[in-house]
């Protein structure tokens, strides 16, 4: 068997927000992965991880079939990914992480150092017809979207990047798709008020949420090109937790004792539709070509606070910059029959987010 690093392997295509070290690819966000079309009978994936609570779990799609799950244990290894195949078949093969960057765990990281290989050729990729930006929190993580509805354990087995709206709308309009979400986290503050955990403060890094010493030298806390992968539309997933955090207690700051607390009065809601504004703002300076969707409501109720307030951002947005290129679109509720894990939108209910999404896409992207 030959290894090979998928730096020396042009035709295979890394997925999600990525950097390369030493030849090894270091993922990052939910869906962050590669995808090939092989024509080998055996491939083999060889791995490099660690976690000290959460470990990252790989799942595995051959022509489309998801036909593993796997979490990758610490230190060194190495998996068959299939054998026994006829030899000289085009198939394409997908491995996507499944689980979320880890800011309160430096030690979580995930490379993929080679490819193992016994026979075949790597075959070109199709160009994806479109480039999908996902930008969201647990949901966008895809919390909840795998296992049973009586699960409540925060544990990264219910964490899943495959019943997931995000690759089931690309899968839709043949695109490819990066995320950049956090479990928990909004536009002001996360659920539970903590000013810190906002999406959009670590937009411009490849995935600044990774934090330590050893995630900062796989590269995860510099720059990201937007220019080398410029998405066509930019889908915000955003404001679920900042409503969640209205109605739960103050957040108090361990080194200066000052309380933060989201509350819907209305200062406050003014100050929360201005954020909305700025990120959108900040979305469009990056990704000057792009349509902009704020899609959201799979955990809302449309009747609440948010639905409302992000339809008043997305029109005074259009309004100040004459940005027609920017819209609000209601996703599907979770209902009980539709729920997952966590009370989280499970996989029926991320289906029926992805069909509404992608009929929204298709129009906007043909224009």
């Amino acid at each position: 068997m030959e290894k090979v690093s998928l730096q020396a392997l042009p035709a295979v295509r890394p997925l999600g927000r990525h950097t390369f070290t030493g030849g090894a690819l270091n993922l990052f966000y939910t869906a962050s992965g590669f995808e090939c079309s092989f024509t080998g009978s055996e491939l083999h994936l060889c791995l490099r991880a660690g976690a000290s609570a959460h470990e990252p779990w790989i799942s595995v799609l051959l022509n489309g079939a998801w036909i593993a799950r796997f979490p990758v244990a610490a230190g060194e290894s190495e998996i068959c990914l299939f054998r026994g195949l006829t030899p000289g078949v085009a198939r394409h093969v997908r491995v996507l992480k499944d689980v979320q960057a880890m800011p309160d765990e430096p030690d979580h990281f995930l490379q993929i150092t080679a490819l193992g290989i016994w026979d075949g050729e790597f075959l070109p990729l199709p160009a994806p017809a479109y480039r999908l930006e996902f930008i969201g929190d647990s949901i966008t993580s895809g919390e909840g979207a795998i296992g049973a509805k009586q699960e409540e354990d925060w544990v990264s087995a219910f964490f899943s990047a495959v019943p997931h709206y995000a690759r089931l709308t690309a899968e839709a309009l043949g695109a490819e798709w990066r995320i950049i979400s956090q479990s928990g986290w909004g536009l002001l503050s996360g659920w539970d008020n903590d000013p810190r955990h906002c999406v959009m403060d670590y937009y411009e890094q490849v995935c600044g949420v990774a934090a330590g010493a050893h995630n900062a030298a796989l590269g995860a806390q510099q720059p990201y090109d937007f220019a080398a992968w410029p998405a066509d539309a930019v889908i915000i997933n955003l404001g679920t937790n900042d409503e969640g955090a209205m109605d739960n207690p103050p957040w108090t700051d361990p080194v200066t004792g000052e309380n933060h607390a989201q509350r819907p009065t209305p200062e406050h809601l003014a100050a929360l539709e201005q954020k909305a504004v700025d990120v959108l703002k900040t979305v469009r300076a990056h990704n000057p070509g792009a349509q902009i969707v704020w899609a959201c409501g799979m955990l809302s109720d449309t009747n609440g606070r948010m639905p409302p307030l992000l339809r008043a951002a997305v029109a005074r947005y259009r309004a100040e910059t004459g940005d027609g290129r920017a819209l609000y679109l209601p996703l599907p509720a979770a209902t009980p029959e539709t729920l997952g894990a966590r009370q989280h939108p499970g996989a029926a209910c991320h289906r029926q987010a992805a069909e509404t999404l992608a009929a929204c896409l298709r129009d906007l992207l043909k224009a």
